[in-house]
């Protein structure tokens, strides 16, 4: 059988379940969840393979991100736009409890005249009642020009088979652009230390801005088969680190063992991780 390839990128408010659907899919977790506004700082992709067709996804921050002016973010605005414009497919995740229709239709207004297939997806139907959702799929219909909507639950890994067996339809006559096996275009080393940046957005909130870095030292595997870990978090103000540190270190420690446990659920290993704090 001939290769084929499919390009989907997802798009949708923070906290409507991009990066979670994607790991669900590929089945590993190769881009963290956090309800903190735009976790996702990279263009991240995870990959599946289904016998003949390879699906890239690209997961991208919450649509709010766009509105952003920050100096530093504009190069990535555009990468995500690119990204956007180069791929074969839009998802477009709603969270289903908490549908706002004049938003949707103001970023929908956008996405149509891309002319890509955008499809809907309704994501986290588990805590909804779903007949609710057939006048507002009827409404979103009579206004705008949709290939098709699915209901979901990534969390649950509800409808997903059906939404990617549709998908494979729309793939392309094309060569692989990953091996069979791969999942993501990140290495552990992306995915450990990205564990250590959901935990600071976790135990901080709001208190410290989101472009500092966390940095991998020393990533080994010991003897044992246990893993050695040591990571820098730079910040760029001194002041940062007392807030990182916490009262006798107490905010560190949490944010250290938070990070060590879901580590060791990825990599499926114990890990002794240790985290510095630096200018």
């Amino acid at each position: 059988m001939k290769k084929k390839l499919l390009k989907v990128v997802l798009l949708g408010k923070t906290n409507a379940g991009k990066s979670s659907l994607i790991n669900q899919i590929v089945g590993e977790t190769v881009s963290i969840s956090n309800k903190k506004i735009n976790t996702t700082n990279q263009i991240i992709k995870g990959l599946i393979t289904l016998q003949n067709v390879q699906i890239i996804l690209y997961d991208t921050p919450g649509l709010n991100f766009f509105k952003t002016e920050q100096g530093n973010q504009k190069k990535f605005k555009t990468n995500v736009w690119q990204c956007i414009l180069n791929t074969d497919v839009i998802l477009f995740l709603l969270d289903s409890k908490t549908i706002n229709l004049e938003d949707l239709y103001k970023n929908l207004k956008k996405i149509v005249n891309l002319e890509k297939k955008v499809f809907l997806v309704f994501n986290k139907i588990d805590l909804v009642n779903k007949d609710n959702l057939l006048p507002l799929i009827k409404e979103i219909s009579d206004n705008f020009s949709i290939d098709s909507f699915f209901n979901i639950s990534a969390k649950y890994n509800l409808g997903l088979d059906n939404l990617l067996k549709y998908l494979m339809q729309f793939a392309k006559n094309q060569p692989w652009e990953y091996d069979q096996n791969d999942i993501s275009n990140k290495d552990d080393i992306f995915i450990t230390n990205e564990c250590t940046r959901n935990a600071i957005l976790t135990y901080l909130h709001k208190e410290l801005p989101y472009n500092i870095e966390v940095k991998n030292k020393i990533y080994k595997k010991l003897n044992n088969g246990d893993f050695k870990i040591k990571q820098i978090i730079k910040i760029s103000n001194e002041r940062y680190k007392k807030i990182i540190l916490g009262k006798k270190g107490d905010k560190i420690k949490q944010i250290r063992e938070f990070s060590q446990k879901n580590i060791s659920k990825i990599i499926k290993s114990k890990v002794h991780l240790y985290i510095e704090v630096t200018k």
